[in-house]
């Protein structure tokens, strides 16, 4: 994929340092002369591209044009969304990511200014922490679809009422799928006559709304 990123702070830089050695063509915009300077030392030649974001001269020279994809992870939200809405709508970028700063602006960065994905670290944490504190024993490996779904890991305890019964024989919450079964270190995928056993990890993905329930059947 050929990816502008606007923003060559700490994020921006990793994100670079991610994506080039899976041969995707990466472009770093960067206006702060110290940064740029870092950049260059640190990303390979002909990467990064020294000026705004927000300018459409500057998107065109790094080759917004050809772009499948621009992540805006500077630290400023209205940079951020500036820079995706121009993108999207003056230059047709097919996907458009945009880092949130500050969770309270979160409302704004929606597929209406021109933003497929809004990523608020802070607002993520806190949503993690807070679901951690009610899953009990239950572990969030991974979210899904803006974090609507997650992929969570439980381990069956002896006195649940998933222990020692079918998959089939359990009435398992709407929005959820057993994805697999880890037992003694193998991989078992799940079928309607695969017995629970105590100490199974059983990987889900389930909706946000039905966690509980789920932790409810495989926990104690």
């Amino acid at each position: 994929m050929n990816v502008i990123i606007v923003g060559g702070g700490k994020v921006g830089a990793h994100l670079a340092s991610l994506l080039q050695p899976r041969q995707h063509r990466v472009k770093v915009i960067e206006v702060r002369v110290e940064e740029v300077r870092h950049l260059h030392h640190d990303l390979p030649d002909g990467t990064v591209v020294a000026g705004s974001g927000t300018d459409p001269a500057i998107l065109e020279s790094a080759g917004i044009r050809d772009a499948d994809v621009m992540a805006a992870v500077t630290g400023d939200d209205e940079t951020n969304l500036v820079a995706t809405s121009l993108a999207r709508f003056e230059f047709g970028v097919p996907r458009t990511i945009a880092r949130v700063k500050d969770p309270r602006h979160e409302w704004m960065f929606t597929e209406i200014m021109g933003v497929d994905v809004a990523l608020s670290q802070a607002s993520l944490m806190a949503h993690l922490i807070a679901e951690e504190m009610s899953l009990g024993s239950m572990m969030t490996l991974l979210k899904l679809s803006k974090g609507e779904f997650s992929l969570v890991e439980e381990k069956v305890h002896p006195a649940a009422r998933a222990a020692g019964r079918k998959v089939a024989d359990l009435v398992f919450p709407e929005e959820c799928i057993l994805a697999g079964v880890i037992r003694d270190g193998r991989l078992i995928i799940p079928h309607g006559s695969t017995v629970l056993r105590p100490g199974d990890e059983v990987l889900a993905v389930v909706h946000a709304s039905r966690a509980e329930e789920l932790a409810s059947i495989l926990g104690k």
